[in-house]
């Protein structure tokens, strides 16, 4: 068999670059080794940027049961278990949408069938070659061994990926060998929960407020009290003796008496599972050495990981990669893409994995033990207090800092950025822009008073949808945003000069190919643009 593009892993990262392809006109097939989605506790929900990039899909509301639209969390936040005050901040950048890994991925499934992908469960790449023209890939499945033919295939197949060995692909960094990290879905007394605040007020010890890592000098404490679930509770300690034995909340439950000094009573947990009930010795920090290997690309964990940081900053850099990779490569596909997109992945995500990369460490360095340590979360501490260092570490954990670039040296400040939230009005009435991205296609916003910039995009209207509106608070005159939401240009003018109007013309052959005839166009092009 032949097909475009083969995506190795079911999880949400292949799944959401699934979804990207079909919007895109792509069908991929999707091979996941398990035969059904796991029940295993993973991640507890996304974090960051990737919330708002959720909602520009239509997910969020599939995803929270909220109608309304994502709110970042102007209270408190974290770093390296020090205290992020959100409420110095004009413009909080963090996003959290508190919801288990396997809702995700059902979600993401349901959505990837719908637009036609095809997911086999219970198939395992087990072997692959290239050539010029396409990947040959061998399947292991229940019904035998079996091999398909792809122009790409695509590694989301996590930190052990298949997919990356085969292709030989290094994958450097750094085991934290010391730390041992115990949790457990389970109850507590429910007299110690705050109703104001969710902190749980540990007696002798004082309030742990709910999601947030607690350091002492012996370790870390954690309580997540997922909505729905029993509370996730968890302990960190290092150069524990190792051990074979079952973990059991005993266990937990003595790790956190020499964490916190007091003993906190736990109790199986309510409801139906799946529980967590497990302990980790280790992790890592690494990213792959290339992202690419001919027709063979890597996303999420099969790309990076990261041992210091959690679940939830993975899953938002992971499912940006498929937001990045999805678009370019459906373009390499049709044909007419410009020179070099394909290869604009790898340079664009690679830098966001570093940015992550130094998350890690630094967290990592600021949790360890020891009072040399604890002395430099002092001088932290001071640090915290300044508006401005909280704005570029809440930008750093939400992945909000990353800017790309677009070739305009002297570019309007949003050029290269995650494009803002904005409240449009249109003659058909009040829009969000995240009802404007549904289609994942680009997207000319011309907010100027005579909605002159539609004429100088006209060549591409086959190929960008243009939206004339006011918007409703203070914004950028125009916007070219491309599918993945980062702005290939901008132009705060009343009225754009000539030299903005070739910048704008530049941008759009940069990113979406060299002017073709237009076409008449079609009825659905039609509905896609809001005059």
């Amino acid at each position: 068999m032949i097909t475009d593009v083969v995506i190795a892993g079911g999880g949400p990262n292949g799944l959401m670059l699934a979804c990207e392809l079909s919007l895109a006109g792509v069908r991929p097939i999707v091979l996941e080794r398990l035969p059904e989605p796991s029940e295993e506790p993973k991640a507890n929900g996304l974090l960051g940027q990737v919330v708002k990039m959720i909602d520009r899909r239509g997910l969020y509301e599939r995803l929270s049961g909220n109608p309304a639209p994502p709110q970042p969390n102007s209270a408190y936040f974290m770093f390296g278990a020090m205290g992020l005050d959100l409420s110095l901040l004009a413009d909080s950048p963090i996003y959290a949408l508190p919801v288990p890994q396997r809702r995700i991925v059902q979600v993401l499934q349901e959505r990837a069938i719908e637009l036609g992908v095809e997911i086999r469960r219970g198939h395992e790449v087990v072997g692959l070659s290239q050539d010029d023209d396409a990947v040959t890939v061998d399947v292991a499945s229940p019904g035998g061994a079996y091999q398909l033919r792809a122009r790409y295939l695509i590694g989301a197949d996590g930190a052990h990926s298949t997919t990356r060995k085969l292709s030989g692909i290094e994958f450097p960094g750094i085991t934290y060998d010391r730390m041992t990290l115990r949790s457990a879905h389970a109850t507590i007394p429910a007299d110690w929960v705050d109703p104001a605040t969710g902190a749980l007020n540990v007696p002798g010890y004082g309030a742990v407020l709910p999601f947030l890592p607690h350091r002492t000098e012996h370790g870390g404490f954690s309580y997540a009290p997922m909505p729905g679930h029993p509370p996730l509770i968890s302990a960190t300690e290092w150069d524990q003796p190792a051990t074979d034995a079952p973990m059991s909340l005993e266990e937990l439950r003595a790790s956190i008496r020499r964490v916190l000094g007091v003993d906190v009573p736990l109790g199986p947990p309510d409801g139906e599972g799946p529980h967590a009930l497990r302990r980790m010795t280790g992790g890592n920090t690494r990213v792959a050495e290339r992202f690419a290997d001919g027709r063979v690309f890597l996303i999420g964990d099969a790309a990076h990981v990261y041992g210091a940081t959690g679940g939830g900053p993975g899953l938002n850099l992971g499912l940006q990669d498929a937001i990045n990779l999805g678009w370019k490569l459906a373009a390499e596909l049709r044909g007419g893409a410009p020179p070099g997109l394909l290869d604009s992945y790898e340079t664009e995500r690679r830098s966001a994995a570093h940015r992550m990369v130094l998350n890690a460490r630094a967290q990592s360095a600021l949790i360890a033990p020891g009072s040399d340590v604890t002395g430099l979360r002092e001088l932290f501490t001071e640090l915290l207090r300044d508006p401005n260092t909280v704005q570029r570490l809440a930008e750093l954990t939400a992945g909000a800092d990353v800017r790309y670039d677009m070739g305009e040296p002297e570019a309007h400040p949003l050029t290269g950025r995650f494009a803002p939230d904005m409240e449009l009005r249109t003659p058909s009435g009040p829009v969000r822009l995240a009802e404007l991205t549904r289609t994942a296609r680009p997207l000319l916003l011309d907010l100027t008073e005579d909605a002159s910039l539609a004429e100088t995009l006209a060549p591409w209207h086959d190929h960008v949808d243009i939206v004339t509106a006011r918007p409703q608070t203070p914004a950028p005159t125009a916007l070219l945003l491309r599918p993945d939401c980062y702005v290939a240009w901008a132009s705060a003018s009343p009225q754009p000069d000539p030299a903005e109007l070739e910048a704008l013309r530049a941008a759009s052959r940069r990113w979406f190919g060299a002017i073709e005839p237009a076409h008449a166009r079609t009825a659905e092009t039609e509905k896609r643009t809001m005059t």
